[in-house]
């Protein structure tokens, strides 16, 4: 690492982070969501979001291979598993700012660079959020695209082209293969779709560290501070990595779950939840903005998925990276660490809290900023009385134990306040 911890630079940043609305939090994780909070949140009319979600019906992709959940009245029951993909799609308004991808031999083609398992699970609720590397060498199925094609299986491909061998459908069942789970929901958004959702919440508050980030390639040179990223800057953070201490994507994976983070704070915020024309323009940005699974255009199934979190706190909310080692083959890839992400699965199909064993300091992307309370130095007296979440629930007393994963796995929870490690040298 080109930087001791000690001689990191951070921004002080303290307070105590609340646990997430019931309108806000799924919202936060995945942008397709937001028009949660307009369903649930905002206390506006089903028929009402069901015109809004109309106008993205036609264009919603099956699933192949996924078992499908019906849509009812209240929480969604058991747990669930939705993948998120973010394509690096040349968007004509954007593409100036890829540089060769959008003017050189690949041109023409969509990656699905950004990656992310959403795995609810049942009863506690809890959320993990995991993401997999671009740059994954793994096995990928025989995939059917919308136009009816074939792509035959391959036993040794990056994972980024999933979507060019059969778009959504492809990467939701390469994801599926790897992580043994059935994912019955999905969505993507191109990068030029986060940036409409940003700017529909006033953009979001990402902290630069290590005295600032510098990126010629993404055309960044930031100080380091608390900056309201949105507009093209929003798309600049979610790509930027030689900005970055060690300039892998790794660490653009820990930069970027540093920005779904301050979403969700930024959503939870009153400034969000208590602005009904906010969160009309929110749900109205998303659904113009993603391409869903068709099992994501009922409205009904939204609200059962938020309510199914509504009372989940920060601490149980985890990102996580899938564990790699370095491929063999080539220094810029990277290949399955079964063995620990045997550990991850059992974890989430054990439903177990997840202790975090890895330094996020150490993935090169994030420095950890711890928030400070009042607690911290005078730890509040025991009490017989319960303790209850944001929705005045009381708070279930632990019943099981927490899965300890191995410190291949890379992660950080929502409770924990990171700040972008910078490399002003970029």
């Amino acid at each position: 690492m080109s930087q001791s911890k000690r001689g990191r630079r951070t921004v002080a940043r303290h307070g105590e982070l609340k646990s997430p609305h019931p309108a806000g939090l799924l919202a936060k994780i995945v942008g397709i969501i937001a028009a949660v909070v307009f369903v649930a949140g905002a206390g506006v009319a089903a028929y009402t979001a069901l015109d809004i979600t109309t106008s993205v019906t036609a264009n919603a992709v099956d699933l192949e291979g996924q078992d499908s959940v019906p849509p009812d009245i209240g929480a969604i029951e058991g747990g669930v598993n939705m993948l998120v993909v973010g394509t690096d799609e040349c968007e004509e308004e954007y593409a100036y700012l890829f540089g060769d991808r959008c003017t050189g031999a690949d041109a023409e083609g969509q990656l699905n660079d950004v990656n992310l398992l959403v795995h609810i699970s049942d009863s506690p609720r809890r959320v993990t959020v995991i993401s997999f590397p671009r740059d994954l060498m793994a096995a990928q199925p025989e995939c059917t695209s919308e136009d009816g094609s074939v792509s035959s299986a391959v036993s040794y491909t990056q994972l980024n082209t999933a979507w060019s061998r059969g778009g959504l459908n492809c990467a939701v069942k390469t994801v599926s293969e790897l992580s043994g789970m059935n994912i019955p929901f999905a969505a993507k958004v191109s990068f030029g779709n986060v940036i409409n959702i940003t700017d529909a919440i006033g953009g979001v508050d990402v902290c630069i560290g290590n005295g600032g980030i510098k990126d010629r390639y993404t055309a960044i040179d930031w100080p380091a501070g608390i900056r309201n990223v949105q507009g093209v800057e929003a798309l600049q953070f979610l790509r930027t990595r030689h900005g970055l201490e060690n300039g892998s994507d790794l660490a653009r994976i820990s930069n970027q779950q540093q920005y779904m983070s301050a979403l969700a704070r930024k959503l939870v915020s009153e400034e969000v939840l208590t602005n009904p024309s906010t969160l009309l323009q929110l749900a109205t940005t998303t659904v113009e903005n993603v391409t869903p699974s068709q099992s994501l255009t009922n409205p009904m199934t939204l609200v059962q998925i938020a309510l199914a979190v509504k009372s989940v706190p920060f601490d149980d909310i985890v990102f996580v990276q899938y564990p790699v080692y370095d491929d063999p083959n080539d220094s810029n890839r990277v290949v399955p660490n079964y063995e620990a992400a045997d550990a991850l699965w059992a974890a989430l199909e054990a439903n177990q809290s997840l202790e975090l064993t890895s330094d996020p300091n150490d993935t090169g992307g994030v420095i950890i900023d711890e928030p400070v309370t009042e607690e911290t130095e005078s730890p509040a007296e025991p009490t017989d009385e319960p303790t209850t979440d944001a929705s005045g629930e009381p708070t279930p007393e632990p019943t099981e134990t927490s899965a300890v994963l191995p410190d291949s796995i890379a992660g950080s929870t929502a409770a924990q306040e990171t700040c972008s490690a910078g490399n002003v040298a970029g």
